[in-house]
């Protein structure tokens, strides 16, 4: 079997309220996400989708919607009320019915390319050069 991986940039701000450590701070990164297709079972062409339809799909679905933007979870009072002050001023914001980790980005970002992508196999979302989080089904 044949996989093909796309990776695309994007950087946005987030909050993860009720984190321990330094990232319950407002805080960005440049976020690198890789996003997988593999070849069907039993298929035996030899491209298993065009890179540009690859990356055209992923930044549809991703990047126009998250690069610059502020990321909140709609559960926090405090994430709320940031965005509020954010989007008062003009800027972007993303709202998510959850905490903007890695590990959710990812598994939102599989759910919202699966529709689009037929054979994508897996989404990885880098927040640092060392650390990432995978969603595969």
């Amino acid at each position: 079997m044949i996989t093909v991986t796309k990776t695309i940039r994007f950087d946005a701000a987030h909050i993860l309220t009720n984190h321990q450590g330094l990232c319950k701070n407002l805080h960005g990164h440049t976020y690198r996400v890789d996003v997988s297709v593999a070849q069907g079972s039993g298929d035996t062409r030899d491209m298993v989708i065009d890179f540009k339809d690859l990356k055209r799909i992923a930044s549809e679905v991703v990047c126009e919607r998250f690069d610059h933007a502020f990321i909140y979870n709609t559960e926090s009072a405090g994430e709320r009320e940031i965005a509020a002050v954010v989007e008062k001023n003009g800027m972007r914001t993303v709202a998510i019915p959850f905490r903007s980790t890695a590990e959710n980005l990812a598994r939102m970002f599989f759910g919202e390319l699966k529709a689009r992508i037929p054979g994508l196999s897996a989404v990885k979302v880098w927040e640092t050069a060392d650390s990432c989080a995978e969603y595969r089904e």
